[in-house]
């Protein structure tokens, strides 16, 4: 397979080097595997030469080489500011590579992203009505400016319609292990294990619901007022009452926000704060669910499952 890899001015050291990695790897390993597939990697720039975001010099191929491949990369940008990487995408310096990927697509050619570089692809208008992830903390300020993509920050990688994403920073490792599968499962799996990588299916063992509710005021407010409730049994109702606005109001921006309903959100906030109790204190299942207001330590253990992956004995053992 040919594979493109985009490189330009600021662009995330370790996700490049992870996917250049990764592939490096599988080909090397691929001896081992009967039939097993191989990947031709070669880095495409707007310039002669780029400076990625540590200060490294790159001297990428032209982007017209990306034109043959069989695989268009885009690794992320080092600047995971919202203001600063929304200027960056949106700015005449990556139009190039807009325009790249636009083509790209035209041309029915697999495309794959990682992190901020997800921006990218969205500011190019190929997510749009297409299922994607990005890096959970910066899901707020996609789905602003975004709105018509199907956004789930809550999954490690997603493919749809020939377009694979993957979620934060160190996400790219799970990018390059997903492309390796495509090819094959086997070579993926003994890729990891040489490398030492855990492929994880899920970014929700890793939010801090606390850092999203920032992005939005109304959503800030209601969060600090769960925390202070979290052991009652918590009414919309009165959430909304005490924070001085409607419903349909808290509704909307913890929707808009977060990309959820406030239940789920205050659901969020339980498991984390269960999962925090269960790794710090011995304290029981019972007490456990108690203060994070379930009755029942069964509803807890479930939700810890689905959230998490992993077991209230397991979050405990780490």
């Amino acid at each position: 397979m040919q594979v493109a890899v985009i490189v330009y001015d600021g662009v995330f050291d370790s996700g490049l080097a992870a996917i250049l990695d990764v592939l490096q790897n599988a080909n090397a390993l691929g001896e081992q595997i009967h039939q097993a597939p191989t990947w031709d990697v070669t880095m495409v720039g707007p310039a002669p030469q780029v400076r990625t975001g540590a200060g490294l010099l790159v001297a990428p191929q032209p982007l017209e080489q990306a034109r043959t491949a069989d695989l268009l990369v885009v690794p992320a940008f080092a600047n995971s500011q919202p203001a600063a990487l929304i200027d960056h995408v949106g700015g005449d310096a990556s139009l190039p590579m807009r325009d790249l990927i636009v083509q790209t697509r035209k041309r029915g050619t697999a495309i794959a992203s990682a992190c901020a570089g997800t921006f990218l692809l969205a500011e190019a208008g190929i997510l749009d009505g297409v299922r994607a992830t990005t890096t959970w903390w910066l899901s707020p300020a996609f789905r602003g400016r975004y709105p018509q993509v199907e956004l789930d920050h809550t999954q490690m990688v997603v493919t749809s319609d020939g377009i694979t994403t993957a979620g934060a920073a160190f996400g790219h490792i799970d990018l390059a292990l997903a492309i390796v599968r495509a090819g094959s499962p086997a070579l993926a799996d003994l890729v990891a294990r040489y490398l030492v990588v855990d492929e994880r299916p899920s970014q929700s063992a890793y939010t801090i619901p606390s850092a999203m509710a920032q992005s939005d005021p109304t959503v800030a407010a209601f969060e600090r007022w769960t925390r202070e409730h979290l052991a009652e049994p918590i009414s919309m109702a009165d959430a909304a009452k005490a924070i001085g606005v409607s419903e349909r109001t808290l509704q909307r921006s913890v929707q808009r926000t977060i990309g959820t309903s406030p239940i789920r959100f205050v659901q969020d906030l339980r498991i984390e704060r269960a999962s925090h109790l269960l790794r710090t204190t011995d304290w029981s299942m019972e007490t456990i669910s108690r203060k994070v207001g379930y009755e029942h330590p069964h509803t807890l253990r479930t939700l810890l499952r689905e959230r998490t992956g992993k077991t209230a004995s397991g979050l405990r053992g780490r």
